[in-house]
């Protein structure tokens, strides 16, 4: 984090509350022009946005004004993780270049238009 967010976090800020990851979520103290709290986060670690859990997303952007305490996971629910898109553990389909290009083939029921 810069010194700069730092600052105007410790300045403009009341800390609000932190997730499983690490992030902390803040509001502002005082009102914008159009009369509400901005909110914020500061992610622990790289920022990635894809980090910030379903509740807090609803938070951040106004959906929902009630602050997330306690999170409760179902056992059909699965693990948040980050968006893995441009690392090496990305998904791959079969036939992608980066893993083989190599697609299986078709099978003997296709037959092409003849003209």
């Amino acid at each position: 984090m810069s010194i700069e967010i730092r600052l105007i976090t410790c300045i403009r800020g009341k800390f609000i509350g932190n997730d499983e990851f690490g992030n902390r979520y803040y509001i502002s103290r005082f009102k914008d022009n159009i009369g509400r709290l901005r909110r914020w986060v500061v992610y622990k670690g790289k920022d990635e946005p894809s980090k910030v859990p379903p509740l807090w997303h609803a938070w951040l952007h106004y959906m929902s004004d009630v602050v997330p305490e306690s999170i409760v996971n179902y056992k059909w629910q699965r693990q948040k993780v980050q968006n893995l898109t441009g690392t090496d553990h990305a998904y791959l389909p079969p036939g992608h270049i980066m893993s083989g290009g190599k697609r299986a083939k078709t099978g003997g029921d296709y037959q092409a238009w003849q003209p």
